[in-house]
């Protein structure tokens, strides 16, 4: 008799800066993500594709919850929720290390939606405060199915959170082809890149007021060629994202290369260049230019 298959999207939530591209790209065992120390980094959901024993597990990838502020964070917290009222199961990651106030504020949100309490970051701490910190979750055990405690950096816990998903997610065919890895587009896993790139390589709020848009990829069988359009909103964060003799521009460039090559597995030659659109974070037109629809 054939294995009945199991399918389903499986959203990552958490607050900002929780690690969930962190742990995308490692339950995917790809880097496709955009990660970044700095918080609020992800911006719009991201889809990507794990096949595990009979099942194909659809995880989203979502901007960190967060109070709304500018336009563009309004767009990043509707992500969130939008993907917490789609999914068949959610992850909510609490680092080890953070109070318990966060995994609180979640289940006023999700409203009693099927969720998983992933502990991350358990590298982090020894035996006994990670044990202390299960033993304050426990009083909400009627709340999750699980607790799964993992560490991306020891790599830790991954087989038992992937057969802890398995086990909740409907039987159904599959969605996708097994051997697509996302369901994104060339354009926006360059895009998400290059945006890491800035981040690692420009402080203070630039990288917040900064996106990109990928103008054109001409690709062929051994290179791509990739020419992009940094955005930012005022002319002295051109300035800097240039940097003296072109300096800043060149490391960006430099890291971004390194980035799309270690995923396309291909040479790229990368041109970017940058263009000032004045308070573009506040404005629902260039917001939608840039592909954020509301």
């Amino acid at each position: 008799m054939e294995e009945k298959t199991k399918a389903g999207y499986v959203a990552l939530i958490g607050r900002p800066n929780a690690g969930k591209s962190t742990l995308l790209n490692w339950l995917l065992g790809e880097k496709i993500a955009m990660v970044s120390h700095k918080q609020q980094a992800t911006r719009k959901r991201l889809y990507a594709i794990v096949m595990h024993k009979n099942a194909q597990i659809i995880f989203i990838d979502t901007p960190g919850l967060h109070e709304k502020e500018r336009l563009l964070n309004k767009f990043m917290l509707e992500e969130a929720l939008k993907a917490i009222g789609d999914c068949d199961l959610i992850l909510f990651l609490a680092p080890v290390t953070d109070p318990i106030k966060h995994y609180e504020k979640f289940l006023e949100l999700a409203k009693d939606r099927p969720h998983i309490l992933v502990l991350t970051k358990i590298d982090m701490v020894d035996n006994a405060k990670l044990l202390a910190k299960i033993a304050e979750y426990q009083k909400y055990q009627d709340k999750f199915l699980e607790l799964v405690p993992v560490s991306v950096k020891k790599n830790i816990g991954k087989e038992e959170l992937l057969d802890a998903i398995v086990k909740y997610l409907p039987e159904h065919p599959y969605y996708f082809d097994p051997e697509l890895l996302t369901t994104e587009n060339i354009r926006d896993i360059y895009k998400e890149l290059i945006r890491e790139a800035i981040f690692e390589n420009v402080s203070d709020e630039i990288p917040y007021e900064s996106d990109v848009v990928i103008e054109k990829i001409e690709e062929s069988p051994t290179m791509d060629k990739v020419y992009a359009m940094i955005i930012v909103e005022k002319p002295s964060q051109k300035g800097i994202i240039i940097g003296k003799n072109g300096e800043t521009i060149k490391r960006i460039g430099k890291e971004a290369r390194r980035l799309l090559e270690q995923f396309s597995q291909k040479k790229i030659y990368l041109e970017l260049f940058v263009v000032v659109k004045k308070g573009w974070t506040k404005n629902k037109k260039e917001l939608e230019n840039i592909g954020y629809i509301f």
